[in-house]
């Protein structure tokens, strides 16, 4: 006998059967997911961002995330039509397990790789999932949903654990960056994973309380936003493990990692921050677009590892140490630009002082001035007037 879980869902799929614009707008979902995951795997450049390299390792994930909301609607297309009851519950029972055995763990697996600054083990998805896996494999085997709500509870504190897991990561991740990198274009996943985060829950929660054909649509369209916003993330996310500056190419910073003590520069802090003198800012080279730690390491004939040690010796991070000279670099060239009275912009000179964007230098401006930059201008006209 069908628990009343399963009643349930027959009388809703009964309602839908009839509704041809959402049969019309699943069928749509379908072929959007399994194109959006050919796209990332058979087409190597970028459509949205084509200045930017994302990263393989990342694309291959999220293609594979795809290609499973695509199966995962392919399983229960049969429900569209009229069907024998058993069929309709062994579906439904089924499609449970898969959707627990493909689409959370690659979920998961994305917004793992997502984050560049080490490879996680991926191991522990299976280990989170293992109970809600072995309770509907039993599902299956007796067609009941027998203790749903207890799976329900377990499921919602594995998301709200992941999001905990997921910010302590990003904290990480964000510190990282502030320490290799010049430039965070392209790379911070905060506000991304913030969107990602109430998408996923927002599925959680459908996924054990759906209460009729107005869920089905809502679904749907939370597919549609979540596929194009992690297409766009995946496009204009920059691949850190290869970097280019002045005409050479570094290796990936996960093989700079370790270096040999035979290597590492011994010299006293002064005469670390001579050779940055002579080969950073002497030479402009701050100025260089994405310009990493290692980089620099390279350029003034250290290593990366007692570079970054120097850096954290000075209360500084290495993102800060080169905006900070960027913005000194912008600050003389409008000293310059009022004295000669040529025109310009402030957005002009944020570019030729290194900047990418506006709003970083606005950020990093505001940081190392503790003013924002129409405020110094104004200050700096009157001071001038006087």
């Amino acid at each position: 006998m069908a628990s009343a879980k399963i009643q349930f869902q027959e009388i809703m799929y009964d309602q839908i059967r009839e509704d041809t614009l959402y049969i019309m707008l699943y069928a749509v979902v379908t072929a959007i997911a399994v194109l959006a995951s050919c796209y990332l795997l058979l087409r190597r450049a970028n459509a949205i961002a084509p200045d930017i390299t994302s990263p393989i390792r990342l694309r291959r994930w999220t293609a594979a995330f795809f290609a499973s909301f695509a199966l995962n609607h392919l399983w229960y297309m049969p429900i569209l039509f009229h069907i024998p009851s058993d069929d309709v519950a062994m579906i439904d029972l089924t499609g449970g397990l898969l959707d627990c055995m493909t689409i959370v763990p690659l979920a998961i697996a994305v917004l793992f790789t997502m984050l560049q600054d080490r490879r996680r083990p991926l191991w522990p998805i299976a280990v989170m999932l293992a109970p809600v896996i072995v309770t509907y494999l039993w599902y299956v085997a007796v067609r009941s949903y027998f203790l749903q709500s207890v799976v329900y509870v377990y499921f919602l504190l594995m998301c709200i654990g992941l999001i905990i897991f997921m910010v302590r990561a990003l904290r990480q991740y964000d510190c990282w960056l502030r320490d290799n990198f010049a430039d965070l274009e392209h790379k911070e996943l905060w506000q991304s994973f913030m969107v990602l985060a109430i998408i996923m829950m927002v599925f959680a929660i459908y996924a054990f309380t759906s209460e009729g054909p107005a869920y089905q649509y809502a679904m749907q369209v939370i597919i549609l936003v979540f596929i194009s916003f992690l297409l766009w993330r995946v496009e204009t996310l920059s691949d850190l493990s290869i970097q280019k500056v002045s005409g050479y190419e570094v290796a990936s910073l996960s093989d700079l990692e370790v270096t040999s003590p035979n290597n590492l520069i011994t010299s006293q802090p002064k005469d670390l921050t001579s050779l940055l003198q002579q080969h950073c800012i002497d030479t402009q080279l701050y100025l260089q677009h994405d310009l990493t730690l290692a980089q620099l390491a390279k350029a003034i004939g250290t290593n990366r590892t007692y570079l970054s040690q120097f850096f954290s010796s000075q209360g500084v991070t290495y993102n800060s140490y080169i905006n900070g000279l960027r913005v000194s670099h912008f600050a003389k060239l409008y000293q310059a630009a009022t004295a000669d009275r040529h025109s310009f912009t402030a957005q002009q000179l944020a570019q030729e002082s290194g900047f990418r964007s506006y709003r970083t230098f606005s950020e990093a401006f505001k940081r190392e001035t503790g003013q924002t930059v129409t405020a110094w201008m104004k200050m700096q006209q009157e001071a001038g007037a006087h």
